[in-house]
């Protein structure tokens, strides 16, 4: 089986993501609020909320931050409205936007702003996304996988997993984003721990871009990201 994993320098992902866990905290914080608002607090009942607990785990948001969170947005009388956008990047790499807001004019305007800085183009609804599919992606580090790869790959398979792939230093399996929830909750009866956990748009195909243009597009990402409404950022750049 095979696959694409854009874990290509596990310390360079992971040190990023420790310099922006306070960010990416708030971020997953009203994701759960979302999920919560659509279908309730229990897990058990909510496979949107069990997603983005598998997401959190994965971003080694503390249980009690998880629970807290949960809590909170049982009673809160926040309102946030999921919303994507799509868009070019340098040498129209395909880029899809994911937000979350109460101000749907200032996100959509912060974030064609980054599209029009970076040279970029923000488009109409549909421009990209036929070139991406929805996807549930796991990535395991390899030198923490506490079990061997057959092992792991036949656990995956069987809690019904689409594909498994065995990167430089990561394991990558793929599922229908239905069978997400529960090749996760599997995984983690074995202690498997994820460096990536989400239900993502994966690319059908990807661009691969100069040195200097590679710069440009890591910047755009970067600053989308950084976008307080932003939550995800997917593309078919070839990193």
């Amino acid at each position: 089986m095979s696959g694409h994993s854009k874990w290509h320098n596990i310390q360079a992902k992971k040190g990023k993501a420790d310099a922006a866990r306070g960010k990416i905290f708030t971020k997953l914080g009203r994701e759960l609020l979302i999920a919560v608002k659509e279908g309730g607090p229990e897990p058990s009942g909510n496979s949107k909320l069990k997603a983005v607990i598998a997401k959190c785990k994965a971003a080694n948001m503390p249980n009690d931050t998880i629970n807290n969170a949960i809590k909170k947005a049982s009673t809160s009388n926040e309102n946030y409205e999921e919303l994507t956008y799509e868009g070019y990047g340098v040498n129209g790499v395909a880029v899809i936007v994911n937000a979350s807001t109460d101000n749907k004019n200032r996100t959509a305007a912060d974030v064609r702003h980054v599209f029009d800085k970076a040279g970029g183009k923000m488009g109409t609804t549909g421009c990209v996304s036929y070139m991406f599919e929805k996807k549930g992606v796991i990535v395991i580090e390899k030198e923490t996988c506490p079990i061997n790869e057959d092992d792991l790959m036949m656990i995956a398979i069987e809690a019904g997993a689409e594909d498994f792939a065995s990167e430089e230093e990561v394991f990558q399996i793929t599922t229908n984003p239905n069978d997400f929830t529960a090749v996760t909750e599997e995984l983690g009866k074995n202690n498997i721990e994820f460096l990536e956990a989400g239900v993502q748009m994966v690319p059908s195909t990807y661009v691969s871009l100069n040195e200097n243009d590679s710069e440009k597009m890591q910047r755009l990402i970067d600053n989308l990201e950084d976008l307080d409404d932003v939550i995800e950022v997917f593309h078919n750049w070839e990193e």
